[in-house]
Protein backbone atom coordinates (compact mmCIF):
# COMPACT_ATOMS: atom_id res chain seq x y z
CA UNK A 1 0.00 0.00 0.00
CA UNK A 2 1.49 3.28 -1.12
CA UNK A 3 1.88 5.69 1.80
CA UNK A 4 0.63 8.82 0.05
CA UNK A 5 -0.73 10.27 3.27
CA UNK A 6 -2.92 13.24 3.96
CA UNK A 7 0.08 15.11 5.27
CA UNK A 8 1.12 15.65 1.65
CA UNK A 9 -1.59 18.25 1.22
CA UNK A 10 -2.29 19.56 4.72
CA UNK A 11 0.95 20.04 6.63
CA UNK A 12 2.01 23.25 4.97
CA UNK A 13 -1.19 25.16 5.72
CA UNK A 14 -0.70 25.05 9.48
CA UNK A 15 2.78 26.51 9.07
CA UNK A 16 1.58 29.76 7.55
CA UNK A 17 1.39 31.45 10.95
CA UNK A 18 4.98 30.51 11.82
CA UNK A 19 8.13 32.09 10.49
CA UNK A 20 9.83 28.70 10.03
CA UNK A 21 7.57 26.09 8.37
CA UNK A 22 7.48 22.55 9.66
CA UNK A 23 8.39 20.59 6.55
CA UNK A 24 11.69 20.41 4.74
CA UNK A 25 10.66 21.62 1.29
CA UNK A 26 9.09 24.81 2.66
CA UNK A 27 12.09 25.52 4.87
CA UNK A 28 14.48 24.96 2.00
CA UNK A 29 12.38 27.14 -0.30
CA UNK A 30 12.27 30.01 2.19
CA UNK A 31 15.95 29.66 3.02
CA UNK A 32 16.85 29.68 -0.66
CA UNK A 33 14.69 32.74 -1.33
CA UNK A 34 16.07 34.40 1.79
CA UNK A 35 19.65 33.91 0.62
CA UNK A 36 18.87 35.07 -2.90
CA UNK A 37 16.92 38.02 -1.52
CA UNK A 38 19.73 39.05 0.81
CA UNK A 39 22.22 38.87 -2.07
CA UNK A 40 19.97 41.04 -4.22
CA UNK A 41 19.37 43.42 -1.31
CA UNK A 42 23.10 43.89 -0.76
CA UNK A 43 23.68 44.50 -4.47
CA UNK A 44 20.73 46.89 -4.77
CA UNK A 45 21.66 48.69 -1.58
CA UNK A 46 25.31 49.05 -2.59
CA UNK A 47 24.32 50.27 -6.03
CA UNK A 48 21.78 52.78 -4.69
CA UNK A 49 24.14 54.15 -2.05
CA UNK A 50 26.94 54.40 -4.61
CA UNK A 51 24.70 56.40 -6.92
CA UNK A 52 23.73 58.58 -3.95
CA UNK A 53 27.40 59.15 -3.07
CA UNK A 54 28.19 60.25 -6.61
CA UNK A 55 25.12 62.47 -6.71
CA UNK A 56 26.13 64.19 -3.46
CA UNK A 57 29.46 65.17 -4.97
CA UNK A 58 27.64 67.04 -7.74
CA UNK A 59 25.12 68.57 -5.33
CA UNK A 60 27.75 69.58 -2.80
CA UNK A 61 31.22 69.82 -4.42
CA UNK A 62 32.93 70.71 -1.14
CA UNK A 63 35.21 68.87 1.28
CA UNK A 64 32.47 68.54 3.87
CA UNK A 65 30.75 66.02 1.57
CA UNK A 66 33.32 63.48 2.81
CA UNK A 67 31.31 63.20 6.03
CA UNK A 68 28.32 61.90 4.11
CA UNK A 69 30.51 59.67 1.97
CA UNK A 70 31.86 58.05 5.14
CA UNK A 71 28.38 57.48 6.56
CA UNK A 72 27.18 55.99 3.28
CA UNK A 73 30.15 53.62 3.34
CA UNK A 74 29.15 52.57 6.86
CA UNK A 75 25.65 51.84 5.58
CA UNK A 76 27.13 49.61 2.88
CA UNK A 77 29.14 47.71 5.52
CA UNK A 78 26.02 47.20 7.63
CA UNK A 79 24.31 45.74 4.58
CA UNK A 80 27.08 43.16 4.14
CA UNK A 81 26.89 42.35 7.86
CA UNK A 82 23.16 41.74 7.52
CA UNK A 83 23.88 39.32 4.67
CA UNK A 84 26.19 37.29 6.91
CA UNK A 85 23.74 36.91 9.79
CA UNK A 86 20.50 36.80 7.77
CA UNK A 87 18.44 33.61 8.02
CA UNK A 88 14.83 32.45 7.93
CA UNK A 89 13.10 33.08 11.23
CA UNK A 90 13.73 35.58 13.96
CA UNK A 91 17.38 36.55 14.32
CA UNK A 92 18.37 38.97 17.06
CA UNK A 93 21.63 39.78 15.31
CA UNK A 94 19.79 40.58 12.08
CA UNK A 95 17.24 42.75 13.90
CA UNK A 96 20.02 44.54 15.79
CA UNK A 97 21.82 45.32 12.53
CA UNK A 98 18.55 46.50 10.99
CA UNK A 99 18.02 48.89 13.90
CA UNK A 100 21.63 50.04 13.59
CA UNK A 101 21.00 50.59 9.89
CA UNK A 102 18.04 52.87 10.50
CA UNK A 103 19.75 54.65 13.40
CA UNK A 104 22.79 55.33 11.23
CA UNK A 105 20.58 56.65 8.43
CA UNK A 106 18.76 58.93 10.91
CA UNK A 107 22.05 60.29 12.25
CA UNK A 108 23.33 60.78 8.71
CA UNK A 109 20.30 62.84 7.76
CA UNK A 110 19.69 64.84 10.93
CA UNK A 111 23.03 65.35 12.70
CA UNK A 112 24.83 68.48 11.46
CA UNK A 113 27.92 67.84 9.38
CA UNK A 114 30.97 68.37 11.67
CA UNK A 115 33.10 69.25 8.64
CA UNK A 116 30.85 72.12 7.65
CA UNK A 117 32.25 75.54 8.57
CA UNK A 118 29.25 77.65 7.63
CA UNK A 119 26.83 77.51 10.59
CA UNK A 120 23.14 77.28 9.81
CA UNK A 121 19.96 76.38 11.65
CA UNK A 122 19.75 72.61 12.24
CA UNK A 123 16.11 72.56 11.13
CA UNK A 124 17.20 73.79 7.71
CA UNK A 125 18.19 70.18 7.00
CA UNK A 126 14.53 69.40 6.36
CA UNK A 127 14.47 71.77 3.41
CA UNK A 128 16.56 69.25 1.49
CA UNK A 129 13.83 66.58 1.75
CA UNK A 130 16.31 64.06 3.10
CA UNK A 131 13.66 61.65 4.42
CA UNK A 132 13.27 60.09 0.98
CA UNK A 133 16.56 58.23 1.46
CA UNK A 134 14.81 55.92 3.94
CA UNK A 135 12.97 54.41 0.98
CA UNK A 136 16.29 52.95 -0.19
CA UNK A 137 16.47 50.83 2.96
CA UNK A 138 12.79 49.94 2.64
CA UNK A 139 13.18 48.87 -0.98
CA UNK A 140 16.23 46.77 -0.14
CA UNK A 141 14.31 45.21 2.75
CA UNK A 142 11.59 44.05 0.37
CA UNK A 143 14.17 41.89 -1.42
CA UNK A 144 14.74 39.86 1.77
CA UNK A 145 11.22 38.37 1.40
CA UNK A 146 10.42 38.89 5.10
CA UNK A 147 7.19 40.73 5.83
CA UNK A 148 8.20 41.11 9.48
CA UNK A 149 11.35 42.92 8.36
CA UNK A 150 9.27 45.38 6.35
CA UNK A 151 6.97 46.08 9.31
CA UNK A 152 10.00 46.55 11.58
CA UNK A 153 11.53 49.02 9.12
CA UNK A 154 8.29 50.99 9.01
CA UNK A 155 7.82 51.15 12.79
CA UNK A 156 11.45 51.84 13.66
CA UNK A 157 11.81 54.48 10.97
CA UNK A 158 8.75 56.28 12.30
CA UNK A 159 10.05 56.14 15.88
CA UNK A 160 13.62 57.18 15.04
CA UNK A 161 12.59 59.97 12.68
CA UNK A 162 10.17 61.50 15.16
CA UNK A 163 12.71 61.11 17.97
CA UNK A 164 15.35 62.73 15.79
CA UNK A 165 12.99 65.56 14.92
CA UNK A 166 12.29 66.06 18.62
CA UNK A 167 16.03 66.29 19.26
CA UNK A 168 16.43 68.81 16.42
CA UNK A 169 13.54 70.85 17.81
CA UNK A 170 14.88 70.72 21.37
CA UNK A 171 18.66 70.68 20.97
CA UNK A 172 19.16 71.98 17.44
CA UNK A 173 21.02 75.14 16.60
CA UNK A 174 18.67 78.07 16.04
CA UNK A 175 19.01 81.66 14.89
CA UNK A 176 16.12 83.72 16.33
CA UNK A 177 16.92 86.65 14.08
CA UNK A 178 16.09 84.49 11.06
CA UNK A 179 12.68 83.72 12.52
CA UNK A 180 12.11 87.43 13.08
CA UNK A 181 13.16 88.16 9.51
CA UNK A 182 10.66 85.58 8.18
CA UNK A 183 7.93 87.19 10.29
CA UNK A 184 8.79 90.63 8.95
CA UNK A 185 8.64 89.33 5.37
CA UNK A 186 5.08 88.11 5.82
CA UNK A 187 3.58 90.16 8.66
CA UNK A 188 0.03 89.45 7.53
CA UNK A 189 0.57 85.77 6.66
CA UNK A 190 1.79 83.84 9.70
CA UNK A 191 1.53 80.50 7.87
CA UNK A 192 3.92 81.69 5.18
CA UNK A 193 6.24 83.14 7.80
CA UNK A 194 6.28 79.78 9.58
CA UNK A 195 6.91 77.92 6.32
CA UNK A 196 9.90 80.13 5.48
CA UNK A 197 11.28 80.11 9.02
CA UNK A 198 14.69 78.27 8.87
CA UNK A 199 14.32 77.36 12.56
CA UNK A 200 10.94 75.64 12.09
CA UNK A 201 11.04 71.80 12.03
CA UNK A 202 7.52 71.79 10.55
CA UNK A 203 5.95 69.00 12.62
CA UNK A 204 3.01 68.63 10.24
CA UNK A 205 5.27 67.57 7.39
CA UNK A 206 7.35 65.35 9.65
CA UNK A 207 4.23 63.42 10.74
CA UNK A 208 3.07 63.27 7.14
CA UNK A 209 6.39 61.77 6.07
CA UNK A 210 6.37 58.95 8.62
CA UNK A 211 2.67 58.16 8.14
CA UNK A 212 3.09 57.83 4.36
CA UNK A 213 6.24 55.77 4.92
CA UNK A 214 4.44 53.46 7.33
CA UNK A 215 1.50 53.01 4.95
CA UNK A 216 3.88 52.10 2.13
CA UNK A 217 5.71 49.68 4.45
CA UNK A 218 2.45 47.95 5.41
CA UNK A 219 1.41 47.61 1.75
CA UNK A 220 4.81 46.17 0.85
CA UNK A 221 4.64 43.81 3.84
CA UNK A 222 1.29 42.47 2.62
CA UNK A 223 2.75 41.99 -0.86
CA UNK A 224 5.79 40.19 0.56
CA UNK A 225 3.52 38.03 2.71
CA UNK A 226 1.51 37.07 -0.35
CA UNK A 227 4.70 36.22 -2.20
CA UNK A 228 5.86 34.13 0.76
CA UNK A 229 2.59 32.19 0.61
CA UNK A 230 3.23 31.55 -3.08
CA UNK A 231 6.69 30.23 -2.18
CA UNK A 232 5.12 27.91 0.41
CA UNK A 233 2.48 26.74 -2.08
CA UNK A 234 5.22 26.00 -4.57
CA UNK A 235 7.18 24.14 -1.89
CA UNK A 236 4.12 22.06 -1.00
CA UNK A 237 3.64 21.15 -4.65
CA UNK A 238 7.31 20.14 -4.84
CA UNK A 239 6.88 18.03 -1.73
CA UNK A 240 3.83 16.32 -3.18
CA UNK A 241 5.74 15.53 -6.35
CA UNK A 242 8.67 14.23 -4.29
CA UNK A 243 6.38 11.96 -2.31
CA UNK A 244 4.83 10.67 -5.53
CA UNK A 245 8.29 10.13 -7.01
CA UNK A 246 9.06 7.71 -4.19
CA UNK A 247 6.44 5.34 -5.53
CA UNK A 248 5.76 6.17 -9.17
CA UNK A 249 7.87 6.53 -12.27
CA UNK A 250 8.71 10.09 -13.44
CA UNK A 251 6.24 9.87 -16.33
CA UNK A 252 3.49 8.72 -13.96
CA UNK A 253 4.31 11.52 -11.51
CA UNK A 254 3.95 14.03 -14.34
CA UNK A 255 0.56 12.59 -15.26
CA UNK A 256 -0.70 12.38 -11.68
CA UNK A 257 0.32 15.97 -10.95
CA UNK A 258 -2.04 17.21 -13.67
CA UNK A 259 -5.10 15.34 -12.37
CA UNK A 260 -7.45 16.21 -9.53
CA UNK A 261 -7.47 13.51 -6.83
CA UNK A 262 -6.33 10.67 -9.10
CA UNK A 263 -5.72 8.41 -6.09
CA UNK A 264 -8.87 9.03 -4.13
CA UNK A 265 -11.49 7.14 -6.20
CA UNK A 266 -12.05 3.46 -5.43
CA UNK A 267 -11.96 1.48 -8.65
CA UNK A 268 -11.01 -1.88 -10.10
CA UNK A 269 -9.06 -2.88 -13.21
CA UNK A 270 -6.41 -5.34 -14.33
CA UNK A 271 -2.83 -4.81 -13.23
CA UNK A 272 0.40 -6.76 -12.84
CA UNK A 273 1.66 -7.37 -9.29
CA UNK A 274 5.30 -8.25 -8.63
CA UNK A 275 6.84 -9.50 -5.38
CA UNK A 276 10.62 -9.59 -4.91
CA UNK A 277 12.37 -11.16 -1.94
CA UNK A 278 15.87 -12.20 -0.86
CA UNK A 279 16.18 -15.87 0.04
CA UNK A 280 17.69 -16.53 3.46
CA UNK A 281 18.30 -12.91 4.32
CA UNK A 282 17.53 -13.46 8.01
CA UNK A 283 20.27 -16.08 8.17
CA UNK A 284 22.60 -13.79 6.21
CA UNK A 285 22.02 -10.87 8.57
CA UNK A 286 22.47 -12.95 11.73
CA UNK A 287 25.82 -12.09 13.30
CA UNK A 288 26.85 -9.57 10.66
CA UNK A 289 27.53 -5.88 11.45
CA UNK A 290 24.42 -3.72 11.19
CA UNK A 291 26.15 -1.38 8.76
CA UNK A 292 26.94 -4.20 6.36
CA UNK A 293 23.35 -5.47 6.54
CA UNK A 294 21.92 -2.02 5.84
CA UNK A 295 24.34 -1.37 2.97
CA UNK A 296 23.38 -4.70 1.43
CA UNK A 297 19.69 -3.83 1.63
CA UNK A 298 20.33 -0.39 0.16
CA UNK A 299 22.27 -1.82 -2.74
CA UNK A 300 19.50 -4.34 -3.39
CA UNK A 301 16.59 -1.89 -3.01
CA UNK A 302 18.28 0.78 -5.12
CA UNK A 303 18.69 -1.55 -8.06
CA UNK A 304 15.21 -3.03 -7.80
CA UNK A 305 13.56 0.35 -7.35
CA UNK A 306 15.33 1.82 -10.36
CA UNK A 307 14.11 -1.02 -12.56
CA UNK A 308 10.54 -0.60 -11.33
CA UNK A 309 10.58 3.05 -12.30
CA UNK A 310 12.49 2.42 -15.52
CA UNK A 311 9.66 0.14 -16.63
CA UNK A 312 6.89 2.52 -15.62
CA UNK A 313 5.90 0.64 -12.47
CA UNK A 314 4.76 1.75 -9.05
CA UNK A 315 6.75 0.94 -5.92
CA UNK A 316 3.90 -0.08 -3.63
CA UNK A 317 5.96 -0.77 -0.51
CA UNK A 318 9.14 -2.26 0.89
CA UNK A 319 8.76 -5.54 2.77
CA UNK A 320 11.91 -5.69 4.86
CA UNK A 321 14.33 -7.42 2.50
CA UNK A 322 11.78 -7.46 -0.31
CA UNK A 323 9.34 -5.22 -2.09
CA UNK A 324 6.01 -5.15 -3.85
CA UNK A 325 5.59 -3.35 -7.17
CA UNK A 326 2.62 -2.93 -9.46
CA UNK A 327 2.26 -2.14 -13.14
CA UNK A 328 -0.99 -0.48 -14.18
CA UNK A 329 -1.61 1.48 -11.00
CA UNK A 330 -2.97 3.96 -10.37
CA UNK A 331 -3.72 4.26 -14.09
CA UNK A 332 -3.79 1.24 -16.42
CA UNK A 333 -2.25 0.96 -19.88
CA UNK A 334 -2.21 -1.68 -22.58
CA UNK A 335 1.36 -2.87 -21.98
CA UNK A 336 1.32 -3.25 -18.18
CA UNK A 337 1.96 -7.00 -18.30
CA UNK A 338 4.71 -6.68 -20.92
CA UNK A 339 6.50 -4.03 -18.88
CA UNK A 340 6.20 -6.17 -15.75
CA UNK A 341 7.76 -9.19 -17.49
CA UNK A 342 10.54 -7.01 -18.90
CA UNK A 343 11.11 -5.63 -15.40
CA UNK A 344 11.60 -9.14 -13.99
CA UNK A 345 14.25 -9.88 -16.64
CA UNK A 346 15.99 -6.55 -15.98
CA UNK A 347 15.93 -7.16 -12.21
CA UNK A 348 17.48 -10.60 -12.70
CA UNK A 349 20.24 -9.07 -14.81
CA UNK A 350 20.86 -6.37 -12.20
CA UNK A 351 21.15 -9.05 -9.52
CA UNK A 352 23.70 -10.93 -11.61
CA UNK A 353 25.77 -7.75 -11.96
CA UNK A 354 25.46 -7.03 -8.24
CA UNK A 355 26.65 -10.51 -7.34
CA UNK A 356 29.65 -10.12 -9.64
CA UNK A 357 30.61 -7.03 -7.67
CA UNK A 358 30.00 -8.77 -4.36
CA UNK A 359 32.19 -11.74 -5.33
CA UNK A 360 34.95 -9.31 -6.27
CA UNK A 361 34.68 -7.77 -2.82
CA UNK A 362 34.69 -11.13 -1.09
CA UNK A 363 31.04 -10.90 -0.05
CA UNK A 364 28.43 -13.66 -0.34
CA UNK A 365 25.99 -13.52 -3.22
CA UNK A 366 22.36 -12.43 -2.87
CA UNK A 367 19.67 -14.77 -4.13
CA UNK A 368 16.60 -12.77 -5.15
CA UNK A 369 13.34 -14.46 -6.19
CA UNK A 370 10.37 -13.03 -8.10
CA UNK A 371 6.66 -13.76 -8.31
CA UNK A 372 4.48 -12.06 -10.94
CA UNK A 373 0.76 -12.31 -11.60
CA UNK A 374 -1.68 -10.30 -13.73
CA UNK A 375 -5.35 -9.86 -12.95
CA UNK A 376 -8.03 -7.65 -11.41
CA UNK A 377 -7.12 -5.49 -8.43
CA UNK A 378 -9.01 -3.00 -6.27
CA UNK A 379 -7.44 0.43 -5.82
CA UNK A 380 -8.29 3.25 -3.45
CA UNK A 381 -7.40 5.13 -0.30
CA UNK A 382 -7.82 3.33 3.02
CA UNK A 383 -7.54 4.65 6.55
CA UNK A 384 -9.18 7.47 8.47
CA UNK A 385 -6.79 10.20 9.57
CA UNK A 386 -3.73 8.79 7.81
CA UNK A 387 -4.52 7.70 4.26
CA UNK A 388 -2.71 5.05 2.28
CA UNK A 389 -3.21 4.19 -1.35
CA UNK A 390 -3.93 0.46 -1.37
CA UNK A 391 -3.80 -2.21 -4.06
CA UNK A 392 -5.90 -5.18 -2.92
CA UNK A 393 -7.35 -8.39 -4.29
CA UNK A 394 -6.61 -12.02 -5.11
CA UNK A 395 -4.06 -10.95 -7.73
CA UNK A 396 -1.87 -9.55 -4.96
CA UNK A 397 -2.16 -12.74 -2.91
CA UNK A 398 -1.38 -15.00 -5.89
CA UNK A 399 1.71 -12.97 -6.83
CA UNK A 400 2.97 -13.22 -3.26
CA UNK A 401 2.45 -16.97 -3.17
CA UNK A 402 4.13 -17.44 -6.55
CA UNK A 403 7.23 -15.74 -5.20
CA UNK A 404 7.20 -18.04 -2.16
CA UNK A 405 6.93 -21.12 -4.42
CA UNK A 406 10.22 -20.32 -6.19
CA UNK A 407 12.13 -22.06 -3.36
CA UNK A 408 10.31 -25.36 -3.86
CA UNK A 409 10.69 -25.26 -7.64
CA UNK A 410 14.31 -24.07 -7.50
CA UNK A 411 13.78 -21.21 -9.95
CA UNK A 412 14.44 -17.48 -9.85
CA UNK A 413 11.00 -16.32 -10.94
CA UNK A 414 7.50 -17.72 -11.38
CA UNK A 415 5.22 -15.85 -13.76
CA UNK A 416 1.58 -16.76 -14.20
CA UNK A 417 0.28 -17.75 -17.61
CA UNK A 418 -2.23 -14.88 -17.35
CA UNK A 419 0.68 -12.46 -17.26
CA UNK A 420 2.48 -14.06 -20.22
CA UNK A 421 -0.75 -14.07 -22.26
CA UNK A 422 -1.41 -10.41 -21.49
CA UNK A 423 2.21 -9.59 -22.33
CA UNK A 424 1.80 -11.23 -25.73
CA UNK A 425 4.82 -13.56 -25.56
CA UNK A 426 7.02 -15.85 -23.49
CA UNK A 427 10.53 -14.74 -24.45
CA UNK A 428 13.20 -15.73 -21.94
CA UNK A 429 10.99 -17.99 -19.80
CA UNK A 430 9.98 -21.62 -20.05
CA UNK A 431 6.69 -23.37 -19.44
CA UNK A 432 6.48 -25.26 -16.18
CA UNK A 433 3.91 -27.78 -14.89
CA UNK A 434 0.70 -26.28 -13.57
CA UNK A 435 0.88 -25.50 -9.89
CA UNK A 436 -1.47 -25.70 -6.96
CA UNK A 437 -1.70 -22.25 -5.43
CA UNK A 438 -3.43 -21.74 -2.12
CA UNK A 439 -6.61 -19.74 -2.60
CA UNK A 440 -6.94 -20.65 -6.28
CA UNK A 441 -9.59 -23.26 -7.10
CA UNK A 442 -7.90 -24.72 -10.18
CA UNK A 443 -4.34 -25.58 -11.10
CA UNK A 444 -2.50 -22.45 -12.17
CA UNK A 445 -0.51 -22.49 -15.43
CA UNK A 446 2.88 -20.88 -14.82
CA UNK A 447 6.13 -19.97 -16.53
CA UNK A 448 9.51 -19.85 -14.83
CA UNK A 449 12.81 -18.07 -15.15
CA UNK A 450 15.78 -20.26 -14.18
Amino acid sequence: MVDVSATVVTAGRADRDDEIPGHRHAREALERNKREGMDLAVKARTGALSVTAIMLVFLNPNWDVLWYQFLLFCLVLVGFAQRRVGRVGQSRAELALLFLDLLLMTLTLLVPNPLQDDPMPTALIYNFEVFQYFFIILAAGVLTYSWRTIIAIGNWTMALWLLGTLCVWWFGRTFPELSDAAGQMFPDHPDLARAFDPNNVNWDLRFQQVVVFLVVAVILAVAVRRYQNLVLDSAEMARERTNLARYFSPSMVEELSTKDEPLGQIRSHDAAVLFVDIVGFTTYADGRPAQEVIETLRAFHTRMESEVFAHGGTLDKYLGDGLMATFGTPLPSQDDAARAVACVHAMADRMDALNVDRRAEGLPEIDARFGLHYGPVVLGDIGANRLEFAVLGDTVNVANRLEAMTRALGVRAIISDATISAAGGSSGVRRAPDQVVRGVAEMLPVWVLD
